[in-house]
């Protein structure tokens, strides 16, 4: 619009209501800047831009002063906050990817006739972000119809496996010991049998298949790093180069 959009323009073009446009104008968030002919305040291409940076923030459930203080920097240029709000969004579907792999697992597991308690099922499955990844895994390869038969013990024996993996594979790191050295190696062949034990036929080359789906998310792989910085790709590299020193 050459003289800029109208509050009722605003509206309707983003789906917010013009009580909510006042309000923010009111307390200073999104004032438009423009004027039309007859000298009436009319909201600029600026302000639009704006906008949709206060509504990527709200969806988000930022408050609106954060939001203020947030967009408040001049120095900030547009395209960081886009890199934020990627980030951020991304994030928020990794924990509801979580939610749902949790929901779906407690559904398998009642599916196979296992009763658990709340405390149970805390202990067996939601302490165990290794396990997690792999359930993920376990879906691609349509292994469900192979563990309904588990029992409870059966999982608490397979949990206490993915525990030692963990603890294995931190060790390693910890010591200094190179992802293709022989502690990282020996713990990556422990992990494949593992799976080949509990879950489905695994050779070393459907091993690199799982490793590379364990560092196919950024936001998978910062939450592996907090067991200690650099263990996701360093699990990744221990199983790449026991499965290299297979092929050889």
């Amino acid at each position: 619009m050459d003289d800029g959009y109208t509050v009722g323009d605003l509206a309707g073009l983003s789906g917010v209501s013009v009580r909510t446009l006042h309000h923010y104008d009111a307390i200073g968030l999104l004032t438009p800047h423009g004027r039309s002919a007859a000298n009436h305040r009319r909201y600029t291409d600026v302000d639009v831009a704006r906008l949709r940076q206060i509504l990527f923030y709200r969806e988000l459930e930022f408050g609106l002063d954060e939001i203020a203080e947030i967009l408040a920097d001049p120095a900030v240029p547009p395209d960081a906050h886009l890199r934020r709000q990627h980030r951020l969004l991304r994030e928020r579907r990794a924990r509801i990817d979580g939610l749902l792999d949790a929901v779906e697992h407690e559904l398998r597991v009642r599916g196979s006739g296992i009763a658990l308690t709340a405390a149970e099922q805390l202990e067996i499955f939601d302490t165990d972000r290794f396990g997690a990844a792999l359930a993920e895994v376990e879906d691609q390869w349509g292994v469900d119809a192979h563990t309904a038969a588990y029992t409870r013990e059966d999982w608490v024996a397979i949990k206490a496996e993915a525990d030692a993996d963990i603890a294995a594979f931190a060790a390693a790191l910890a010591a200094g010991e190179p992802a293709d050295g022989e502690a990282a190696m020996r713990a990556a062949e422990d992990h494949r049998a593992h799976l080949a034990r509990w879950f489905f036929p695994c050779s070393h080359r459907k091993h690199r298949k799982v490793a590379a789906h364990y560092v196919s998310d950024p936001a998978t792989v910062a939450q592996w790093d907090e067991i200690a910085p650099g263990f996701a790709w360093y699990v990744h590299d221990a199983i790449v180069a026991n499965a290299d020193r297979a092929r050889s």
